[in-house]
């Protein structure tokens, strides 16, 4: 993928997670499963029979749900049985050009700092106002590049 095609992407992504990134979902002390089962009114015994599961499965699969030992498979299972739809996402906690940027920025400075030192020890610093513009424009150099090798490690 180029990188403007990447950049459409990201953009198109971001307005399908900006809403999510909204939400402050407190996730119940025993697990989303077991909340949901209860607020139902069912049984352990009557969501196995609706899994096609040994009752004693249920407690098991609530139990590592809390302690994320289950399988997305598993969850999606219940929470079909359970008439409900298994939501699953990796929501960034600030939007993805964002990341990306702050990412190009950290390149640019440890390639500044770099730079920095061995014009020092040359001695042929450059003035602050000469390392922030090199900076700003290594970052925009970073941007326009590959994303693939802003995650790359120098």
């Amino acid at each position: 993928m180029n990188t403007k095609q990447t950049a459409l992407a990201r953009k198109q992504l971001e307005r399908r997670l900006a809403p999510l990134r909204e939400l402050s979902l407190a996730v119940p002390p025993r697990g989303w499963m077991k909340a949901i089962r209860e607020a139902l009114g069912m049984s352990s015994r009557q969501l196995a029979a609706r899994m096609g599961a040994a009752p004693s499965r249920i407690p098991a699969i609530e139990k590592a749900e809390v302690s994320g030992a289950t399988t997305i498979r598993t969850l999606r299972e219940a929470a079909a049985a359970m008439n409900c739809t298994f939501v699953y996402a990796f929501v960034p906690i600030k939007p993805l050009d964002d990341i990306v940027r702050e990412r190009a920025a950290e390149k640019a400075g440890r390639a500044m700092t770099r730079l920095d030192h061995t014009m020092r020890l040359e001695n042929q610093a450059l003035l602050r106002p000469d390392l922030e513009d090199e900076r700003r424009r290594l970052t925009e150099d970073l941007l326009a590049d590959s994303p693939r090798r802003l995650w790359e490690d120098d």
